[in-house]
């Protein structure tokens, strides 16, 4: 089983989960940007939450099947064409020998995942199969997919599952507003700086990667000085360095910062992150480190109970 990748649009890569365990070595998580919808993709295919797909960015991808296949595509909606006839997002269908996958340029969010009946079958690197570009290794050969690539795939043995429940699709938009807890280190920033960053936009610059997301807006000032003894990062966590900028670390954020981190994204506004694009304004809104836990408990609870539902 296995997909010939006839253009891969402007970046696409193979991920998975992420690969955890290494970080006291300096290696990245990495893994999908939208975690949730390649979790929702992984599920519509037949597969468990663990099995790489790819990663397509901006969209203009286009493969083509050497072997029947189940396969799902989640996220920001590339208007799918399969032999040149449409097919729909969230939803999970199967394909013969010889079909031809089209996913147009997408025009609200950026990251569209393709997930395959068994996966996408590559080396596992350190427990994943997810690519890490600055590193070069994960993945294919630790690169972006180049047209002529053939991917294998594994075999599939789980169950096709026809559409994803609605309450589960984000609503993607160019301006959300991200829910932050507090910390590690809000208490560095002028109670001043801290009120403009809890009530002004900021602009998402055109540096912005997988790595993390440079943003403009008001400057942000330190009680003292930027620097602090470099600790550990997590996904949605928001430095400020010297110049008073935000930047918010994304999956493939070093291990450790030496910058202060006043807040973090809470883990059920990350797909809305992940999604947003260069000229994107976001607003960020204070809650509780309970209230982020219980969101976070309510969400894997309504995901647990479709997919129960769907597999029952």
């Amino acid at each position: 089983m296995a997909i010939r990748i006839i253009e891969p649009g402007p970046l696409s890569t193979v991920q998975d989960r992420g690969r955890f365990g290494y970080q006291d070595r300096g290696v990245p998580v990495s893994g999908a940007m939208d975690l949730q919808a390649l979790r929702i993709a992984n599920h519509l295919a037949g597969n468990c939450n663990a099995e790489a797909g790819i990663e397509i960015t901006w969209g203009g991808f286009w493969a083509e099947f050497l072997a029947p296949a189940h396969i799902a595509i989640t996220g920001a909606d590339p208007k799918p064409r399969l032999n040149g006839r449409s097919v729909p997002c969230w939803s999970g269908f199967s394909v013969q020998e010889g079909d031809v996958l089209e996913l147009n340029y997408v025009e609200t969010g950026c990251r569209t995942y393709l997930a395959f009946s068994g996966g996408v079958d590559v080396p596992e690197v350190m427990g994943s199969r997810s690519t890490y570009l600055r590193g070069g290794f994960g993945g294919l050969m630790g690169r972006a997919l180049q047209k002529g690539d053939v991917l294998c795939l594994g075999q599939g043995g789980g169950t096709l599952v026809s559409a994803c429940s609605q309450s589960l699709i984000p609503k993607y938009c160019d301006h959300p507003v991200l829910r932050i807890t507090l910390g590690p280190q809000a208490d560095a920033l002028t109670p001043e700086s801290l009120s403009r960053f809890l009530s002004l936009p900021y602009v998402v610059t055109d540096r912005c990667d997988r790595m993390g997301y440079s943003l403009k807006g008001p400057v942000l000032k330190h009680q003292q000085k930027a620097d602090i003894v470099s600790d550990g990062t997590a996904f949605g966590a928001v430095q400020v360095p010297g110049n008073g900028q935000p930047i918010i670390l994304m999956a493939d954020r070093q291990t450790i910062g030496g910058y202060a981190k006043p807040a973090t994204v809470i883990s059920v506004d990350l797909p809305l992150l992940a999604q947003v694009v260069p000229g994107s304004s976001v607003r960020f809104e204070a809650v509780s480190l309970w209230t982020a836990r219980e969101l976070a408990i309510v969400a894997e609870y309504r995901l647990q109970k479709w997919k129960n539902h769907e597999s029952s």
